[in-house]
């Protein structure tokens, strides 16, 4: 099986300190702060790492389910909102779900969209924290 490495670096200390988080394949480099992770200042942080990761897992997950089910999906956005709470943990992720799949019902759809939660690899990973689903059919 495939094996991804990212890295990051941090200098300093927590509130004065700065550092970068790279994607191994080169994709992506940028820079994180305290006040990119606590507050709203630039750059990126963990989370919002994670939920990009989360959306694109889910999604592909889901239209692979879709597919093997006889479907052919257009279309599948997702957004994932990774909650930050006291500790620092992450208490919950929030999945959005949109989906153009010609052909499918609302009901059938729903049960794919959960089947796609339990099943990414991103959400077995992430199994800690509390995932909510909000799935919409759409076209």
């Amino acid at each position: 099986m495939t094996v991804r490495t990212s890295s990051a670096e941090w200098k300093g200390t927590l509130k004065e300190g700065a550092g970068t988080m790279r994607l191994g394949s080169g994709a992506y480099e940028g820079p994180f702060t305290f006040a990119s992770r606590f507050e709203s200042g630039p750059g990126t942080n963990p989370e919002e790492l994670i939920g990009a990761a989360h959306a694109g897992c889910y999604s592909m997950f889901l239209s692979a389910l879709l597919t093997k089910a006889g479907f052919k999906p257009k279309r599948i956005h997702t957004t994932a909102a990774v909650h930050l709470g006291e500790g620092p943990a992450i208490e919950l992720i929030e999945l959005t779900t949109e989906a153009e799949v010609p052909g499918l019902a609302a009901a059938d759809f729903q049960q794919h969209a959960e089947a796609a939660k339990q099943g990414c690899p991103v959400s077995k990973a992430l199994a800690g924290p509390r995932i909510v689903l909000n799935a919409r059919l759409v076209g």
